[in-house]
């Protein structure tokens, strides 16, 4: 009696076990299928645009936008607009096509087609093609940041290889805190903050992930070479 009653908690035990992973990986898996963004934009602490993002999920095939509008003198450049759609995969996002437009101008108008199946990508600027090998994990300009939601840094370093349309970069990003507070309107968060190892005459960035949103970026800061800062800070968010 004593060993039927052993192996029916044991039996228990294992259900429970295999319910617990279930739902686990269910919880893992649940990540959202449409997100909107909106920051503020500044250089050198001076306002001077606005960015709305949103990305979407339809079966297993995503599309990001970003759309950044200037105020004042800055609007006369037109708006500044990635794309990029792709593949959500087991591994996160797997981008197919990029492309940035700034206002009309064709001449700075970029774009990449990821050719997987042959590891290479084609990017093109200025009409002009241009072949290089493609990593497996590579990312273009609007759709790294994202990836965060399915590689969450939680290792020390993280790196980011990435396509601006022009060039092929990876970023060596150290995490540099894991309990910094920012708030985005009146509600607080607590963010991990990263920043890559910027060489000399080598542009610094720096994110902070939200960490109870999916690792959605609440702040991007770019130092460039001259000492210039730029910044983008959420200010609404809307995840579903």
């Amino acid at each position: 009696m004593k060993r039927l009653f052993q192996k029916a908690n044991i039996l228990k035990l294992n259900a429970f076990i295999f319910v617990f992973c279930c739902l686990v990986t269910h919880v893992a898996q649940a990540f959202p299928k449409n997100i909107q963004l909106e920051y503020e934009v500044s250089r050198n602490g001076k306002l001077f645009g606005q960015v709305k993002e949103t990305f979407t999920q339809t079966g297993k095939q995503y599309r990001i936008k970003s759309v950044t509008k200037g105020y004042g003198v800055y609007a006369l450049m037109g708006e500044r607009v990635l794309t990029s759609t792709g593949e959500v995969t087991k591994k996160g996002l797997k981008p197919t096509h990029f492309e940035l437009h700034q206002g009309k101008s064709k001449k700075k108008t970029l774009l990449a087609d990821f050719l997987w199946a042959k590891s290479t990508i084609n990017m093109q600027v200025k009409g002009v093609t241009k072949t290089d090998k493609l990593a497996p994990g590579t990312q273009d300009l609007a759709s790294y940041v994202y990836q965060f939601m399915f590689n969450v840094p939680i290792q020390e370093e993280v790196n980011v290889t990435l396509t601006t349309g022009k060039r092929l970069n990876t970023y060596h990003y150290k995490v540099l805190s894991k309990s910094e507070e920012i708030s985005v309107g009146k509600t607080s968060y607590k963010t991990t903050h990263i920043s890559n190892q910027a060489s000399a005459g080598e542009d610094k960035k720096e994110l902070w992930l939200l960490q109870d949103k999916y690792y959605l970026p609440a702040r991007y800061k770019l130092t460039d070479e001259d000492g210039e800062s730029f910044q983008q800070t959420l200010t609404k968010i809307y995840v579903e």
